[in-house]
């Protein structure tokens, strides 16, 4: 039968239940237990004897003649219903042979018992309509292959798809993992503007929109890093933020354009104490969220228990593409990238001939590892190497190829941050628009004083390489072009 056909006739189903007296839609309906806790309690229960009320969706329907059987799921646990005409009103039991279809969400009151065949059940005495469905849920979801379908509706995958549910449950045991190591060291959890004046602290394009009390255009967040370095300056010592962020960039397997993030900052600290640190959390998120420290991601064996070994990545390039990143001229550096045969859909300056060489290399690393000595001109955020200057204290954590996690000792010198932002203008001024914007606000904030400080961010891109997922099948309802007709 037709969609079309089966959502008419459940509309006149609708329409016999309010003429039998019964509310389709009530705004609410009673209930003694959720389902899981039928279960734990179901012998002490089914012993007593005495009536219970439950509710649930019809999840299946069978039976025939005098006898009905439904499986109700409460988003906790199932449990199936069984109704007999002779054991309630015969007109309520027609009613739910001829009004009720699976999807529709019913409340039970009745005994518990165990079937012949040995199922746990409740025999229904009463019931009530809590929703009637108008759309069918489809028998055949499982084995679907448009993944378009399966994210447009997204609650019905839940619905029935078991691993789906789970892996839900699991992303928000991931954040909350997080936030517990943090807090459990003393960090305060804060909220930072969404809506900017200038967008700053990643290499990024933003999404503009338009303010219409101000009058102005404005930007949505691509990092908030440089409101939590404000919050140095104000004096807390330890700050991160869970929260959203927005880059209008390309879609792939790995990266969203909108997504959650996490950032946080510790004064009087370092890179290399937040290495430890990450490290920490990056095996604490396993082992609470997975039971396991073992993963295979994108064709890479990884365990976060083994030890973290360090990629310098000047010394990765010189071996494999015979550049020095410090050293060589930005027409050496490009022509490198021409010599590689490395495809590039922008124009290239030194900073992204040198970045497009350590992706290749890059991809090869099954990690966990730690990436290191990264030039200046590359991270106009991170303080420079006493050691070598034309270094910066930065790490990215390696992990399955990619890049999963950034970190490195907080730039508190506002004169060369400053002179680093101006190179970064100037970047952007000769056409690439990634480049970061002078931020005055954020230097004259810098100017008052800040804390040498550690800071670290890693987006939800982590928990998709976790599950070996793309990024949009761990999102609940990953953004879609609209539904042609």
């Amino acid at each position: 039968m037709a969609e079309a056909d089966i959502r008419e006739d459940r509309i006149k189903k609708l329409e016999k239940l309010t003429a039998a007296g019964m509310d389709p839609y009530p705004a609410t309906v009673e209930r003694d237990y959720m389902l899981v806790e039928v279960g734990e309690r179901f012998e002490a229960l089914a012993a007593d004897g005495a009536q219970i009320k439950v509710a649930g969706r019809i999840m299946a329907r069978r039976g025939q003649g005098g006898i009905m059987f439904a499986d109700l799921y409460d988003g906790t646990a199932k449990l199936q219903v069984v109704f007999q005409k002779e054991s309630m009103d015969e007109a309520h039991f027609a009613l739910f042979a001829d009004a009720t279809d699976v999807g529709d969400f019913i409340a039970v009151e009745g005994t518990l018992f165990i079937t012949k065949r040995g199922e746990r059940s409740l025999q229904v005495q009463t019931w009530q309509m809590a929703a009637k469905s108008i759309l069918p849920i489809p028998d055949q979801w499982y084995g679907l292959k448009d993944e378009e379908k399966i994210l447009r509706e997204r609650y019905l995958d839940i619905l029935l798809n078991t691993e789906v549910r789970d892996m839900f449950v699991r992303r928000a045991k991931f954040w909350a993992t997080i936030r517990k190591f943090l807090t459990d060291r003393d960090f305060l959890e804060v909220e930072t503007p969404v809506l900017e004046n200038s967008p700053g602290g990643a290499d990024a394009r933003p999404f503009i929109t338009y303010h219409n009390a101000l009058d102005l255009d404005v930007y949505l967040r691509i990092a908030d890093e440089l409101w939590l370095k404000r919050l140095l300056v104000a004096g807390y010592p330890r700050v991160f933020e869970i929260g959203r962020v927005f880059r209008n960039e390309g879609i792939s397997r790995e990266h969203l354009q909108d997504y959650t993030a996490l950032e946080f900052y510790q004064s009087f600290s370092d890179y290399r104490e937040g290495m430890r640190m990450t490290q920490e959390m990056y095996r604490t998120i396993a082992k609470e969220v997975y039971g396991k420290y073992t993963f295979e991601i994108n064709g890479h064996e990884v365990d976060f228990a083994a030890e973290w070994p360090e990629v310098d990545l000047c010394q990765a390039i010189r071996e494999r593409f015979g550049i020095d990143p410090l050293n060589s001229t930005e027409e050496e550096a490009i022509q490198a990238v021409h010599d590689a045969h490395i495809q590039v859909g922008e124009a290239l300056n030194k900073a992204r001939a040198v970045d497009h060489l350590w992706k290749v290399i890059r991809k090869g690393i099954a990690g966990p590892a730690f990436l290191v000595n990264v030039p200046a001109y590359l991270e106009p955020l991170a303080k420079r190497s006493a050691a070598d200057p034309r270094i910066v204290e930065r790490f990215q954590i390696l992990i399955a190829g990619s890049e999963m996690g950034k970190g490195f000792s907080e730039l508190n010198d506002p004169l060369d941050q400053r002179a680093r932002f101006e190179e970064q203008q100037g970047m952007r001024d000769q056409g690439d628009d990634e480049a970061q914007r002078l931020d005055e606000d954020y230097v004259r904030a810098m100017e008052y004083g800040m804390p040498p400080s550690f800071g670290f961010g890693v987006s939800e891109r982590f928990f998709a390489f976790l599950e070996n997922k793309s990024a949009h099948e761990t999102q609940l309802f990953p953004l879609l072009r609209p539904k042609s007709d």
